[in-house]
């Protein structure tokens, strides 16, 4: 005798919101510093905290990052990785300071470290001099800013190198969330009485067939998983235009624009972007949304920053210290 499928009337079928959006694990990145090379009252320099399923990364390390940390809230312990995208001060000089207090407050995992090969004579002769005896393993892995490929994979995500072009060797991150297996749906093992001990045979494609034989699909026992979430990091950089094929399409873009289109002249000479060449990338890019930084110490406020990035990418926002935006 052949299995049957089975056909279920929907006023047999619990009344449950079938098609409605399964809750996301958290994706954010949380602004510690959105300054450039000069200190203002205003900002820290760069520094960035990205969670998912409560891991931490850190990109960038600007002096006074360890300081935000603290103000945040942030517990050291649950950083695991740093990111650092080029040598220039702005971006890493908050790194002995913040390694000597992990150290100082009892931390006993491996911190791994993600940096320009050139930076490793620097980092051991600092080690050595401000940071013996940390009571932690400080695991380097030196990155070739001229490639583009994959440098950190978990369960949950992969980060690659986004070539920039910078005054020194300099790169992005580009974080990719994997993507993850179909959502159960639980009235329907109720209904149909299947046993938990089956859950995973269902979620990798298996259909169920009832003690009477009928044969019901995996699709009607699951929710399609959500769409894998991205996020780039893209600072220093002057404007390139196949910089948009190393981020296309990503669901959040962070692109530095320390200038304005006025000062186009100061940002060829100093190899940096103004905020409307950053937009430029978001939208030949087919972006979500764009994370505008790395502000000039030269403007009081950023509204002129935001105001010509909207004219070419809406969907532009300015970063703040403190705040956290979902990716």
């Amino acid at each position: 005798m052949g299995v049957s499928v089975l056909t279920v009337s929907p006023a047999s079928i619990p009344d449950i919101h079938f098609y409605s959006k399964h809750l996301m694990e958290p994706f954010t990145v949380r602004i510690l510093g959105c300054g450039s090379a000069l200190p203002t009252l205003q900002h820290f320099p760069s520094s960035q905290v990205v969670e998912l399923r409560e891991k931490q990364f850190l990109i960038d390390c600007g002096e006074g990052t360890q300081i935000q940390l603290r103000r945040l809230h942030i517990r050291f312990s649950r950083i695991i990785a740093v990111f650092i995208s080029h040598l220039h001060g702005d971006h890493c000089f908050g790194l002995p300071g913040m390694l000597s207090t992990f150290g100082m407050t009892g931390r006993t995992a491996p911190l791994h470290l993600y940096a320009p090969a050139t930076f490793e004579p620097v980092l051991r002769q600092m080690l050595d001099f401000f940071c013996q005896n940390l009571g932690f393993e400080v695991v380097y892995h030196p990155v070739e800013t001229t490639l583009h490929r994959v440098v950190y994979e978990d369960r949950s995500l992969t980060v690659e190198t986004v070539p920039l072009q910078h005054r020194i060797e300099c790169c992005g991150y580009l974080f990719r969330e994997k993507p993850t297996l179909p959502h159960i749906r639980r009235d329907m093992l109720d209904f149909y009485h299947i046993p938990v001990s089956q859950i995973n045979n269902i979620k990798a494609g298996a259909d169920w067939t009832t003690p009477e034989g009928f044969l019901v699909p995996n699709s009607r026992l699951t929710y399609p998983s959500n769409p894998p979430r991205s996020y780039a990091y893209c600072s220093d950089t002057r404007y390139f235009k196949t910089l948009c094929k190393l981020v296309k399409g990503v669901n959040t873009l962070y692109h530095e624009s320390t200038y304005t289109t006025e000062d186009v002249k100061r940002a060829r000479l100093y190899w940096h972007s103004t905020s409307h060449q950053a937009a430029q990338v978001a939208r030949d890019a087919g972006v979500g949304k764009l994370l505008l930084g790395h502000y000039s110490a030269r403007y009081g406020n950023e509204e002129k920053l935001l105001e010509e990035a909207k004219e070419v990418f809406p969907n532009t926002f300015l970063t703040q210290e403190g705040k956290t935006f979902e990716i």
